[in-house]
């Protein structure tokens, strides 16, 4: 894959514009359900994108817990500050957090495994800074295999922007397998619990928005021609026209990964 997923600050707000609300706002209570955040807690946002997570966390854990999220790119954590000022924000490599050992309660991680070059090396850093009995929390995505929606709309888009789009697109669904997920925790040193899939729905007022949504946070965006975009557009309209809602609207079939792994307690 040649593409990436470096965005630029106007990418960043269509994120928290269009995606939030769309798609990951319906994955967070049960992301921190799954980790058992509870209020006092210190609690860790990894790959945080515009802080969907760390919000809804900073108001469970409320005063007397504390609430910090890291992303890569510094446009997501821009607009994260924009949006909560009072939330520990940071720009860092998942790879090397800036943290003492035990900082934290929980550490969470949505829809966001899949980007790490090293996923394994990223597990190891969030049971790090986990204290004894803490709780890693992950949200990904089942295959394509498995997301007939999303399929379907895939091969649309390679169909006009060719094979990178298909690796770019493909990233989302290439870290749903339950099996090698329990093995990244187990190889953390994590004891896998909570594992569970669940259907969810992307909503959007339109397929015009649907399109807009999913290539306006992607490199090809200041690429596609109005030709082009069109083109997709309607394709996608005719391939999903059985997802089109009465009113006009698109309601896509999604299905989500959860698994948590708890870090040992000390011996005493």
């Amino acid at each position: 894959m040649t593409e990436t997923f470096n965005l630029s600050l106007e990418q960043a707000h269509a994120y928290e514009d269009l995606f939030v609300p769309a798609l990951f706002a319906q994955w967070v209570p049960t992301l921190l359900q799954t980790a058992g955040v509870a209020p006092g807690q210190r609690v860790l946002d990894l790959a945080c994108g515009t802080g969907v997570v760390a919000r809804q966390a900073a108001e469970l854990v409320g005063p007397a817990g504390q609430v910090s999220g890291v992303d890569l790119n510094p446009a997501m954590v821009e607009v994260a500050r924009e949006t909560a000022s009072t939330i520990d924000w940071r720009v860092r490599d998942v790879g090397d957090l800036p943290y003492d050992d035990g900082s934290f309660d929980a550490a969470l991680c949505q829809s966001a495994l899949f980007f790490f070059p090293d996923p394994a090396r990223a597990l190891r850093e969030m049971a790090r800074v986990l204290s004894p009995g803490g709780m890693v929390a992950i949200q990904t995505y089942a295959g394509l295999d498995e997301q007939p929606a999303y399929g379907r709309f895939v091969e649309t888009v390679a169909r006009h922007l060719g094979d990178n789009a298909r690796a770019l697109l493909g990233t989302y669904w290439s870290k749903g397998d339950l099996m090698e997920l329990r093995s990244l925790l187990e190889a953390a040193e994590l004891e896998p619990l909570r594992i569970q899939s669940l259907l969810g729905h992307v909503k959007f007022p339109s397929f015009d928005a649907f399109v807009h949504a999913e290539l306006q946070p992607t490199p090809f965006a200041a690429r596609i021609d109005d030709s082009t975009y069109l083109a997709i557009t309607g394709e996608t309209r005719a391939v999903l026209s059985d997802y089109e809602q009465p009113d006009a609207t698109v309601s896509l079939p999604i299905c989500a990964r959860f698994i948590a792994g708890s870090k040992p307690k000390l011996r005493t």
